[in-house]
């Protein structure tokens, strides 16, 4: 599988990674976790090197299962790549907390977890605008200097916020939301392209919608995160289905699924993604990932897809940070 260097640090990945935010079951309907071990276990048996976790992800239990499986795995662990983050507080409900001291505790609980020495790829998971941004970059740049970690990365970071985190500290990595029906953030790739900050997508697959399994009659629970997001509701959310049923024949027509093209616009599109999360829970929602990775989109391919977008609906800029992230600790 393709894989590429993580900006300037010396960390070389898959640009397919696996996205284990619905392994921790929270916001996901709870999880399995012999069937999400095995997740994990095919992702890699298929070649992706690159595993992304989060404590936030189940409290913990993401990490927990991401460590089982990798210690299981016949691949050694110096040919894997673990990203997880730091920097969200669950003490009387989440909030967001990147303490110097906070992220110290906070790191020896993942490698605990993750059952590793060191991690490759540490990310601060959401903006703390409680702390100053140069508490925290310093305490993470102590962390690469004493080898804990081999890659600096934060998360959902503006470009003025990056700005003065690279005043203290590197980063190599920032991790953001796009998917071709949300582009809201295509502008924060874009200083990340400039910069030679390798750029990870989240919510890929548009919270499952690019996945073709949604009709249009769909309801989403209480707890279910779906219920809250704006692609979900009104008008809005039947006019993406009609979308992404056109998006369907498309991809027919170059032999792809509709996961390999959302992937795969990712991959192609300016801007786009160095590294595309692909979230699983089961090892049958793995299937296609290496022809998604062997698949290419034109220029022509990538504006068609555009044209059928915009026959439906008028804004791809759709979407809101606010909608995913944990208050600030002054806020709660």
């Amino acid at each position: 599988m393709q894989k590429r260097k993580l900006g300037k640090s010396n960390v070389e990945a898959t640009r397919i990674a696996l996205g284990t935010w619905a392994i921790g079951g929270s916001g996901w309907g709870g999880t399995d976790e012999q069937e999400s071990i095995r997740t994990i276990r095919t992702a890699i048996d298929k070649g992706i090197t690159m595993i992304d976790t989060a404590p936030a992800y189940g409290e913990g239990l993401s990490e927990e299962l991401v460590g089982k499986a990798v210690k299981e795995s016949e691949k050694s662990r110096e040919d894997l790549v673990i990203a997880t983050k730091a920097g969200i507080n669950f003490e009387g409900g989440a909030s967001r907390d990147s303490r110097p001291g906070k992220l110290e505790n906070e790191l020896n609980r993942s490698l605990q977890l993750l059952q590793t020495g060191y991690i490759d790829v540490y990310q601060i998971h959401w903006p703390d605008t409680d702390e100053p941004i140069e508490n925290t970059a310093k305490k993470m740049k102590e962390f690469f200097d004493e080898g804990k970690i081999r890659a600096i990365g934060v998360s959902n970071f503006s470009p003025e916020q990056m700005d003065e985190w690279q005043k203290y500290a590197p980063i190599h990595t920032s991790q953001m939301h796009l998917n071709m029906l949300q582009r809201y953030l295509i502008d924060w790739f874009e200083y990340c392209n400039r910069h030679d900050i390798a750029t990870l997508s989240w919510g890929s697959l548009a919270h499952g919608m690019l996945t073709g399994k949604f009709t249009k009659d769909a309801e989403f629970p209480e707890g279910d995160l779906r219920s809250n997001i704006e692609l979900f509701q009104g008008d809005r959310f039947p006019a993406f289905l009609d979308a992404v049923e056109q998006l369907r024949d498309f991809a027919d027509e170059r032999n792809l699924d509709l996961i390999q093209l959302a992937v795969r616009w990712l991959m192609d599109h300016e801007p786009g993604a160095d590294f595309v999360l692909w979230g699983a829970r089961k090892p049958s929602q793995l299937e296609g990932v290496q022809k998604a990775d062997e698949a290419e989109l034109s220029s022509e391919d990538l504006q068609e897809i555009d044209n059928i977008l915009y026959n439906h609906v008028s804004d791809l800029n759709n979407g809101d940070l606010n909608e995913y992230g944990p208050p600030l600790r002054s806020e709660k």
